[in-house]
């Protein structure tokens, strides 16, 4: 995998190259890109319209070809984190378009249908061209979506918690349609971004509670690469 990961910052501080400056003004700062992936169907283009507009539009999205994004400034303690955010298709033919993508990514999210063992059984795969062709350095989430259709639930939560546990990923349940955990689910992405930046050692990492409310008590594997 590429190791040439730059994380930027705003409006306060940016990294790059290493380097922590102040100054934007009031100039558009640079991005994080933050790569949405996994199988068609599995939810992932709801997940942002829910993340961007707070919104669930059902039975509104055919297949996702080729790429799209939307830009999101989160607010992480004193700096605040612009993530821009890449909806990738994920039919096979379009798979060398996204490869495309992973190497500047800082931020991957891999969706899997909770309904669906065929895509929890490719994470595998999509985990495999992301370590082939992403950074060394960048953020992966695993992400479980559709936790609201219960009654049709094939592959439990325990199961998504291992196979984020053996690769060494931060994990959890989402629901595009509720807007359960998705955004929690980036600002996790945008809390890690800034650790990671910034360099805070051990001890300090940041851990889900740190911006969920204690009374949701998600699901969570935070076990950071």
């Amino acid at each position: 995998m590429n190791s040439t990961a730059s994380v930027f910052l705003l409006p306060n501080y940016f990294l790059l190259g290493g380097l922590v400056s102040s100054c934007y003004g009031n100039n558009t700062p640079p991005s994080a890109p933050t790569i949405l992936v996994g199988d068609s169907g599995v939810g992932k283009t709801s997940l942002l319209v829910q993340f961007d507009q707070g919104k669930f539009i059902p039975g509104s999205f055919s297949a996702t070809v080729g790429i799209g994004f939307t830009n999101k400034v989160l607010a992480v303690d004193d700096l605040k984190v612009r993530l821009q955010i890449w909806d990738t298709a994920g039919q096979e033919r379009f798979r060398s378009v996204t490869h495309a993508y992973y190497r500047d990514a800082q931020a991957l999210l891999l969706l899997y249908d909770i309904t669906s063992k065929s895509s929890f059984d490719n994470t595998r795969a999509w985990l495999t061209e992301i370590h082939e062709y992403a950074q060394d350095d960048v953020v992966i989430m695993l992400l479980g979506n559709k936790s609201d259709m219960a009654s049709a639930r094939v592959i439990r939560r325990e199961e998504g918690e291992k196979l984020a546990r053996e690769y060494g990923v931060i994990f959890l349940e989402t629901s595009a349609k509720t807007g359960l955990n998705v955004d929690e689910a980036f600002m996790t992405v945008g809390k890690e971004l800034v650790r990671r930046s910034v360099q805070l050692p051990v001890e300090h990492r940041f851990h889900l509670h740190d911006v969920m409310p204690p009374e949701k008590e998600p699901s969570v594997c935070c076990s950071f690469r």
